[in-house]
């Protein structure tokens, strides 16, 4: 790889005129004015280096101005679904999970920020029940927020991940803005309902696909945890939500996920599990400030 130095001892003039030798490089430069003493004040380069910023500089007809050449980028990180972690702005970090041509992230999201490190607003207004003079309700731009106003670092949260409203699923950092920002780490995005309905249409249709994504046993389900088998890897967790008037509601009972297709313009899709049954529903009963979990999907 070559290395990025100014080459400021090392003499440099127009080169779009003059002879070139074979390799396309100046002869009367290479000859005169490469001195071996200069080849030693810039040891850090091998004379193969000084050939290639040469050629470049002739071939671009460079005046004064010394011609680097940018040095080669590493290619992108490899990336296997199922073994490659994926990792938030804030530095959490994910496990994904490949469920037929699907990358799924396998915990929910508990990010505070977009991918462009936008802050997210914590809206802990209405104490632990969320309806004392609360907030969450009246909010129309992104926002999210914990069950029961527990601290981040409280099991509601490093167990289920946070609660998020619709606006943040859409990006919608300020009121009214149509300029999207991400909630998901980078190359990853919230899943639109269509994405939602493959996922259960590959495990088999509504029926039996909460069955295939619910975590097993009754730990933190409630029992009885009904058909649960979880043989798609997906470990949906039961974290609740926060109800359109500010209430925390259900957890332990049912796993709200937001897709993020709207339905109407106050209302959009979202996907739902209960511990009563194997059963993978899909409405758009709540209003946009509604706070579910989240889950991403790779690009």
């Amino acid at each position: 790889m070559f290395r990025i130095l100014a080459l400021l001892s090392l003499p440099m003039i127009c080169l779009g005129q003059g002879s070139l030798n074979g390799e396309g490089l100046p002869v009367e430069k290479l000859n005169n004015e490469i001195s071996p003493n200069e080849l030693k004040r810039n040891a850090s380069f091998n004379l193969d280096e000084i050939k290639v910023r040469w050629k470049k500089a002739a071939l671009e007809n460079c005046t004064g101005v010394p011609c680097v050449i940018d040095p080669p980028q590493p290619p992108a990180p490899s990336f296997t679904c199922g073994t490659t972690t994926v990792l938030d702005i804030d530095g959490n970090i994910y496990t994904s999970i490949l469920i037929g041509a699907q990358c799924w992230t396998k915990e929910n999201l508990k990010v505070t920020k977009y991918n462009d490190g936008t802050s997210i607003p914590l809206d802990v207004s209405g104490t632990s029940t969320g309806t004392v003079s609360q907030t969450w309700s009246t909010r129309n731009e992104g926002a999210y927020t914990i069950y029961g106003n527990e601290p981040s670092s409280g099991m509601n949260a490093t167990t289920y991940g946070f609660l998020y409203n619709w606006y943040a699923v859409k990006g919608i950092a300020t009121t009214g803005s149509t300029t999207y920002k991400n909630l998901c780490p980078t190359g990853f995005h919230v899943p639109t309902d269509l994405e939602w309905t493959n996922l259960t249409t590959y495990l088999g249709g509504v029926s039996v696909a909460g069955g295939k994504m619910k975590e097993t046993g009754t730990t933190l389900w409630n029992s009885p945890n009904t058909a649960a088998v979880n043989t798609s890897g997906f470990t949906a967790l039961p974290g609740g939500g926060r109800r359109d008037p500010g209430n925390f509601d259900v957890i332990g009972a049912t796993a709200f996920f937001w897709s993020a297709t709207e339905s109407t313009p106050t209302k959009a899709w979202i996907h739902f599990l209960g511990s009563g049954g194997g059963i993978a529903q899909r409405g758009d009963f709540s209003l946009k400030p509604f706070g579910a979990s989240v889950r991403c999907l790779r690009d």
